[in-house]
């Protein structure tokens, strides 16, 4: 009945020591552990592999103060987009890879329409009331506190899956999200890279 009870729960220790050894986000390090299944060195190499520490090491301690707002109008003239995307350089902001990166993200927003950048701008209320919705659908089925856990993970996750852009995956290659998206590009192009804000328009 429940579709997320073989989602993996990691240590959020396991995280922790992750993140230190990479300086990879929390997002990117549960997703690389759970990869590999709890196993440090394999997460390590699933992030190197992604580009993702390089990314990380990019974008500690530098600041955007460039970038573009881009406009995304879908072919139908009903549901377009606008993003602000910012960089370190003019130089870079100018570059035809950021461009198309700005283009494809504005394009994700006009088609998946999500509510937030990333989940640490989901309010802590509609977080804590998300999940009190989790738990009384849970009511009545006697399940373990474990098994409640890993329902109430799986359940969040999916949510700030459709919700936030960084965690949705790529409408171009779901085999990506927008965040690994950005990781690769910041690793190609060597400067840290930050979605800003959007607001989508629809008809």
């Amino acid at each position: 009945m429940f579709e997320y009870l073989n989602i993996m729960i990691v240590n959020p220790k396991l995280v922790s020591e992750l993140r230190n050894e990479t300086g990879a986000g929390v997002v990117e390090c549960k997703n690389a552990l759970d990869e590999a299944n709890g196993d440090i060195a394999k997460a390590i190499e699933i992030l190197r592999k992604k580009g993702e520490i390089k990314a990380a090491k990019k974008s500690a301690e530098r600041t955007t103060k460039e970038g573009l707002i881009h406009a995304y109008v879908h072919a139908n003239g009903k549901v377009g987009a606008m993003i602000e995307m910012s960089c370190e350089t003019d130089f870079v902001a100018r570059n035809e890879e950021f461009q198309a990166l700005i283009h494809d993200v504005a394009m994700q927003v006009a088609a998946t329409n999500p509510l937030y950048v990333k989940p640490e701008d989901v309010p802590e209320e509609v977080v804590a009331k998300e999940k009190q919705m989790y738990l009384e659908e849970l009511q009545g089925q006697e399940k373990p506190p474990m098994v409640v856990e890993k329902i109430l993970a799986g359940k969040l996750e999916k949510y700030f899956e459709d919700v936030c852009l960084l965690n949705q995956p790529f409408v171009k290659d779901e085999d990506i999200t927008i965040g690994e998206l950005i990781n690769q590009k910041i690793a190609k192009i060597g400067e840290k890279i930050e979605v800003k804000k959007f607001v989508r328009f629809q008809i």
